[in-house]
């Protein structure tokens, strides 16, 4: 690799690090990349999320107060996210990017409409204002994860904002303690499908190693800092980031 080439995907890796602690669509930073270096598509999808998995422990560290808070969840949400992750990894391996690349522009655009307005639907849908769910919308939520942790698996661009949707809606307010659920949550859907595209030898290390180290530094600097910033910015922040990722990824798609 030329020196250009590893500042850049550590550049990447460390920016998809940060985007992916507050809200996510860190995968559309590095696989392009990884792509404009010459990588194949499907090992620059395992080795991004390789990197990007690694690097999730830096978001964990950095959240690790409010994770606590949240533990009833992941009882209810690791296991269909186990289950999908290694379904979406195995797809991979038995497809293209192409089918899911149409769709993540939709999906991203979905997830971001549905974080901004949660308050709307959650009154629509006749759920309470101080945190409480009913058990249709838990069930929904529950089957909600295990269809994004099939996509988390396959690709994975978005994830992060489709769960904060989902999570908004059953009922959490407090942005920092859903972003350390779906931080934990999108660690473990990544896990199983890094350890499928391993075993089915799709990573280019050498790549891998270089976004890890900046992946790492990302996800923790992002979870530590945006703590310290009110709710309401964070959240008006991942609104921006999503609107952002869905214009980019409708561009690249339809018009490029």
């Amino acid at each position: 690799m030329t020196t250009i080439e590893i500042i850049s995907i550590a550049a990447a890796a460390a920016a998809a690090g940060a985007i992916n602690a507050v809200a996510g669509g860190g995968t559309l930073l590095t696989f392009p990349v990884l792509l404009l270096f010459g990588t194949p598509p499907v090992i620059a999808n395992a080795t991004s999320t390789l990197a990007l998995v690694i690097g999730t422990a830096g978001s964990i560290f950095g959240y690790r107060k409010h994770i606590a808070e949240v533990n009833q969840w992941l009882t209810r949400f690791i296991p269909v996210s186990l289950v999908g992750g290694l379904l979406g990894g195995i797809l991979l391996t038995r497809t293209s990017n192409e089918t899911f690349a149409k769709l993540v522009p939709f999906l991203i655009l979905f997830a971001t409409i549905l974080f901004f307005a949660q308050g709307a639907f959650r009154r629509f849908a006749g759920l309470s204002e101080d945190g409480g769910a009913k058990h249709h919308a838990v069930l929904g939520a529950i089957a909600f994860q295990f269809a994004v942790s099939v996509y988390g698996g396959y690709f994975g661009a978005g994830i992060g904002i489709l769960m904060l949707a989902s999570l908004g809606f059953i009922g959490l307010t407090n942005i920092h303690e859903m972003n350390g659920l779906k931080t934990v949550l999108g660690s473990l859907i990544n896990v199983v499908a890094t350890l499928w595209f391993v075993w089915a030898g799709l990573i280019d290390w050498p790549k891998a190693a270089i976004m890890a180290g900046g992946a790492v530094w990302g996800y923790y600097l992002a979870s530590h800092f945006s703590q310290r910033i009110p709710q309401k910015y964070v959240r008006h922040l991942i609104t921006g980031i999503g609107l952002l990722i869905s214009v980019w990824t409708f561009y690249k798609q339809f018009c490029s």
